[in-house]
């Protein structure tokens, strides 16, 4: 090539840098999209612009672009859209009113500038239909919503419909009208839908995993519902991570994609666990990304039954510490596997030295409703696998049970005369120290701390119980007693030589006569009734004698008299007539306690009833002196009253004179 040659060359270059320089139209680069992330229910900005402002610019179309179906465009500033399965309707601003009535309201982008900005409402289009504005209707410079397609308009306080389209792009051609129709530069823009998943749940693994399982097994599996795009799940043990290991941890991921397009996540735990797992804490996370940053959603925390083989065997006492007679007592087997073994308790025989098996109702455990000091000894629990059938012994417990022997008072019926002494004494065993107490039965007072009670100069009022009281300190609780009663030689004691009564005549008594002394005495009346004896204590004795109050016993009154092979002692009873007392029949009550121990109560019959003769009485009265009246006046008519007439004679001479 010759130098004219080369001189056109460089001018044909230079010429073509000034031209795409200058910005011709439809000879632009196509823009390379943006990537832009939206969330459901959320606004997507869309720009597009050419990169320099040319003077010929007119307006800006815009097209919704299925991610599936490629470009579905229109015409554009008066060129042909690109290839295209079919029309579609344009994208329309909200305030734009049917198909008809949308050119001409429809807002548009219009003028030369550097970017055109719109946020275009976009109703659900079907994928493979696309929007665009028809290139005869211009707009005002102005923005508009665009929600995404695949989503109905949004109503507040309504869920956000799920989306169908993974990603829907929503380019748009900025064309120009210049020389040759040309087409302007394409500017396409990539929004992305996205939608945070629900709460994750999870569920257990209900039936457990076996520590001697070879390979993983399921732990527990994860759901996240309704998410868009797919959320990434992390699994923690204990607030660890868990993480992928060859036969120790698989994590198993599936995703579902529903109806509304958004996708559910399931992840499945399986792991290799050991002993020290079984109270372990598992829960899952999902993370996930949204255009404000990213998120994620924790689990609730889950523990996972773990069945392991027992390694120890160990025997339990309740209650715990010092035990003694009469105590509910169980001695329990315990062992650290899950599940326990099948258990099994046995007790050395003291003769044999050999273990024998115990029968129990529940499994391991041995329950002793009321423990004795037979039942102190050594104990041993046998643990049976069921799985493997191997036992495991436990080592042996020894059960002590404190006890306290029955008390034993020598001698056992203590006697003596008046004036002598006795010497008591308490015996009992134990395995442990004992402290030995003396008390009187009636007073509580403690006479004596030793096991030997003296008694010196005794007299009647020294007779009666006397109780020993053997316990063991150490022990509290732990103790037992022995009643004793001692018996004073003598003759019959009673309360008082006589005694006297207020009765009535005609009226029953229950005459009452007390007596004590060793040997038990005997009593007898004087009176003939019906007596009754009780026994108040093996010293003393009550006797009841029913009587009937006559004028020979007011005269004589009743005697009671007490006697024993040493000697007899007497009471007398003397009764007399109470005269503020009505008479008639009734009965009365005379204790031993009515004056000087010695008591009277009366209580009467009923008496037989009297209306009618008092009736009689007062009609045979008033007819006597009805008749008395007659006679009177009789006599008084014939003169024959000697004193009415004397003062007849008197009045006469009175008057005469």
């Amino acid at each position: 090539m010759g130098p004219s040659g080369l001189v056109c060359a460089l001018l044909l270059a230079a010429c073509c840098c000034c031209r795409r320089a200058a910005g011709v139209p439809g000879e632009a680069e196509p823009p390379t999209p943006e990537p832009l992330e939206v969330e459901v229910g959320g606004t997507a900005l869309l720009k597009c612009g050419p990169s320099h402002s040319p003077g010929n610019f007119s307006h800006v179309d815009w097209f919704s672009v299925s991610a599936w179906r490629g470009w579905q465009g229109g015409r554009v500033g008066g060129c042909p859209p690109p290839a295209a399965p079919g029309p579609s309707p344009p994208l329309r601003h909200p305030s734009s009113g049917p198909q008809g009535e949308a050119d001409s309201h429809l807002p548009r982008a219009q003028g030369p500038g550097p970017e055109r900005t719109r946020r275009v409402p976009a109703p659900a289009q079907p994928p493979g239909q696309r929007d665009y504005s028809g290139p005869g209707t211009r707009h005002p410079p102005r923005r508009a919503r665009l929600p995404v397609p695949g989503q109905a308009p949004s109503v507040p306080g309504a869920p956000h419909p799920a989306p169908r389209l993974q990603s829907v792009p929503h380019p748009c051609l900025a064309g120009g009208v210049g020389r040759g129709k040309r087409c302007g530069p394409i500017c396409p823009s990539s929004p992305s839908l996205v939608e945070a998943p629900e709460e994750p749940t999870i569920q257990v693994n209900p039936l457990g995993i076996s520590v001697n399982s070879e390979e993983p097994e399921e732990v527990a599996t994860c759901v996240g519902r309704n998410g868009y795009p797919v959320p990434q799940v992390i699994w923690y043990k204990n607030g660890r991570p868990l993480k992928e290991e060859k036969k120790r941890v698989h994590i198993q991921s599936s995703q579902i994609v529903e109806s509304s397009g958004l996708y559910t996540l399931q992840s499945v735990l399986k792991a290799q666990l050991v002993k020290e797992d079984k109270d372990a804490q598992f829960y899952c996370e999902l993370n996930y990304r949204l255009p404000s940053g990213n998120h994620m959603k924790e689990s609730r925390e889950v523990v996972v039954p773990v069945f392991y083989p027992a390694e120890k065997v160990w025997l339990e006492v309740e209650p715990v510490g010092v035990l003694k007679e009469g105590d509910r007592v169980e001695i329990r087997c315990l062992a650290d596997g899950n599940p326990p073994p099948h258990f099994t308790i046995s007790k050395q025989n003291p003769s044999t030295q050999e273990m024998e098996e115990k029968a129990t109702e529940d499994n391991g455990v041995l329950v002793l409703e009321s423990a004795r000091k037979e039942h102190s000894g050594l104990y041993q629990c046998q643990g049976l696998d069921l799985e493997t059938m191997a036992s495991l012994p436990s080592e042996q417990q020894e059960l002590l049970v404190n006890y306290v022997s029955d008390v034993r008072v020598s001698p056992a019926a203590p006697e003596s005369r008046e004036g002598g002494s006795l010497a008591l004494t308490c015996e009992a065993e134990s395995n442990r120290a004992l402290e030995f107490q003396w008390l009187r039965e009636k007073t509580g007072q403690v006479l004596e701390k030793g096991p030997v009670l003296r008694l010196h100069n005794l007299q009647r009022d020294a007779g009666g119980g006397y109780r020993c009281v053997a316990s063991v300190p150490s022990v509290p609780g732990l103790n037992r007693t022995q009643l004793v009663r001692v018996a004073i030689f003598g003759s019959p004691w009673m309360t008082s030589k006589e005694r006297k009564m207020w009765v009535k005549e005609n009226t029953v008594l229950n005459l009452s006569c007390e007596a004590s002394g060793h040997p038990r005495p005997s009593i007898s009346w004087s009176v003939d009734g019906t007596a009754h004896e009780q026994d108040q204590d093996p010293q003393s004795v009550l006797s009841v004698l029913n009587v009937l109050v006559t004028p020979e016993l007011l005269e004589t009154g009743a005697e009671c008299v007490a006697s024993n092979f040493l000697g007899r002692n007497t009471t007398t009873i003397f009764l007399e007539l109470d005269s503020n007392r009505t008479t008639g029949l009734s009965t009365s009550t005379v204790s031993p306690y009515t004056r000087a121990n010695s008591t009277s109560t009366e209580k009467k019959l009923p008496e037989p009833e009297s209306k009618g003769v008092a009736i009689v009485a007062v009609t045979v009265c008033v007819l006597v002196l009805a008749v008395l009246g007659a006679v009177l006046y009789f006599f008084y008519k014939k003169g024959k009253l000697p004193c009415g007439r004397s003062g007849k004679q008197e009045m006469e001479r009175d008057t005469s004179i």
